[in-house]
């Protein structure tokens, strides 16, 4: 994170030192538990949110976060809509209607889509994958929404005979690596540890999808670069870049929201995973680029504090 910042850390902490003991059930002492929903073991929602926690455990008196694993964006949606979350992360695209429901404490880092086949694998675009299988991401996670909408993009209709699958992360890199599917897509951080099989593996190009994705849905998708050998081998690509929201229940109390608030400006250094290439992660000056998604009013008192 770089740039002035306009406050000493000690008065930004005393604006998040009144957390409440009795909020969300069991907590450790003073603190109140926010549980997490975040995404597959593996992936870099899951790294992100024990990151987190470790951060909430180690610098403040006031939050204990608990990573809840999920299948990724859709699944995380509805249980903080259900109430079996707190806060919870997701893809910028999927948050739809339930954005009338949830409010934002950050944008926290760009997703990119994969699209991995086989290095010996004859498909070179997106086209080829006419009549082949195809791993959209596990059931109730983002990529499988953000997969569809990229197929059609791509004028790859139902009648373009590509057979769809629903695979978690790790289970499709078994049948991409053995031969059970011709590609996978994920949305996730560059590199993901998951996605680093013991065969070669290359990513499509999927940069000319970029404008129809936008045309069609709107601003959320961005043009962003991959370098080469991000995974060993595989050549750069440009692909679609897809924001990252940090949600939080519109009843979570002020002095929590703002004490993760506090975490993600004062630790986002301990907050990237150690893998991470070429993902942009939490820089202050776009935590509070939330899109349509507004920001919950402590977090948006924090952040004015900090901008000054």
């Amino acid at each position: 994170m770089s740039g002035a910042v306009p406050m000493t850390r000690r008065r930004m902490l005393a604006l998040t030192a009144l957390a409440s003991a009795a909020l969300f059930g069991c907590g450790t002492g003073d603190r109140s538990t926010v549980r997490l929903a975040s995404g597959e073991d593996g992936g870099f929602y899951f790294a992100f949110a024990r990151l987190l926690a470790d951060a909430a455990a180690n610098e403040t008196d006031t939050v204990r976060i608990e990573p809840v694993e999920t299948a990724g964006s859709q699944q995380n949606l509805r249980m903080i809509a259900d109430g079996e979350v707190e806060t919870a992360l997701a893809l910028a695209d999927s948050v739809g209607d339930f954005g009338s429901r949830v409010l934002a404490l950050g944008r926290v880092y760009e997703n990119y889509l994969q699209l991995a086949v086989r290095a010996d694998s004859d498909v070179e675009q997106i086209a080829d994958l006419r009549g082949r299988r195809v791993n959209l991401g596990a059931a109730g996670s983002g990529a499988a929404l953000t997969g569809a909408r990229l197929l059609a993009a791509a004028g790859l209709d139902p009648a373009a005979g590509v057979v769809i699958e629903h695979r978690p992360l790790r289970e499709a890199t078994r049948a991409l690596t053995d031969g059970g599917i011709d590609a996978l897509l994920w949305a996730g951080g560059v590199p993901t540890a998951a996605l680093t099989v013991p065969d070669p593996m290359r990513l499509l190009d999927l940069g000319a999808l970029v404008a129809p994705m936008r045309a069609e849905y709107g601003p959320v998708y961005d043009h962003v670069a991959i370098p080469a050998d991000a995974y060993p081998g595989s050549p750069a690509v440009h692909t679609i870049g897809v924001t990252n929201l940090l949600l939080a229940t519109a009843t979570l109390p002020d002095e929590t929201a703002a004490a993760i608030v506090e975490l993600l400006l004062w630790h986002a250094d301990a907050l990237v995973p150690a893998e991470a290439a070429g993902t942009q992660f939490l820089d202050g000056r776009f935590l509070i680029g939330t899109g349509t998604v507004p920001l919950h009013p402590a977090a948006a008192e924090v952040y004015r504090r900090w901008h000054g």
